[in-house]
């Protein structure tokens, strides 16, 4: 057998191997963590539990974790600021990716510059207490609107330029506007790249700690800020199977998402970041 031969017959097993270690084992750790009693739990390891408590600790951190309230919040922060995120972004995409002129150009470098630029954190607090909506939901769903709108950009507007423009040219010869174009033809077919945006927003806002700290400032609680405050108040103090019961309760809705949706992420990866 050739080097070439092995090596194609080695990759395989590596790949497996680097899913298991990155993923497998803090997957388990979490999990045989969540299912153990306190005693069992004050050292976190890979171990299995010597009674199983799983569905006990999640009652217990869905009673007493003020779990519901925190759901709630984090889905009226996640859904309007996903919905604005797609509309706005896959509109301005659509104009940037259909207008070849040298201002279009200069406007998408400054509109996905987003994702590779950090925010400014100061900034946006001093602008957001100008504006009198620091500490507000509106204002924590603008800033993450102004954070991710870069993203879809980059995606949509790579998606929208491998759709035949005579489609569109069809639908205004028979006199549709603008809008109109926009909602019947090129929308529909921006389903895979938007599903693909939707997941990653809502896996970054869903999980965000930093920012809903800062701009809420406890104001309205979410899975993760609840988490934060109720772990760093001392209510959870050693009681690590807690905590992990809720980290489980906290992503159970992301993976649903992900199980479901994950095909149309690889389909609207590949057609709008590679095309």
């Amino acid at each position: 057998m050739s080097d070439s031969a092995f090596w194609r017959r080695l990759q395989p097993v590596v790949a497996v191997l680097l899913v298991v270690v990155v993923i497998g084992i803090p997957l388990w750790l979490v999990v045989v963590t969540a299912g153990k009693s306190q005693g069992d739990a004050l050292r976190p390891d890979l171990s299995l539990p010597s009674d199983w408590q799983l569905w006990a600790n999640l009652r217990t951190v869905w009673a007493d974790g003020e779990v519901p309230a925190a759901l709630l919040g984090s889905l009226l922060v996640v859904a309007p600021t996903v919905l604005g995120v797609l509309t706005f972004g896959s509109m301005a995409a659509w104009v940037l990716a259909r207008r070849a002129t040298r201002v279009t150009a200069v406007l998408y470098a400054v509109a996905i510059s987003g994702i590779v630029l950090p925010p400014a954190v100061i900034t946006v607090v001093l602008l957001l207490r100008q504006l009198g909506i620091a500490g507000t939901v509106v204002g924590m769903i603008g800033v993450y609107m102004g954070i991710y709108m870069s993203t879809v950009v980059f995606f949509v507007t790579g998606f929208v330029r491998t759709v035949p423009e005579s489609l569109e040219e069809a639908a205004r010869i028979d006199g549709a506007g603008p809008l109109t174009v926009f909602r019947r033809v090129v929308l529909p077919m921006l389903r895979p790249v938007l599903a693909t945006a939707t997941i990653l927003i809502c896996l970054f806002v869903w999980n965000d700690v930093f920012y809903a700290f800062f701009v809420v400032g406890g104001r309205l609680d979410t899975l993760p800020l609840n988490l934060f405050r109720v772990a760093s108040a001392g209510l959870y103090l050693n009681n690590w199977h807690l905590i992990f019961a809720y980290v489980i309760l906290m992503s159970l809705p992301l993976i649903v998402v992900f199980a479901v949706a994950q095909r149309k992420i690889i389909s609207g990866i590949s057609s709008g970041a590679v095309k």
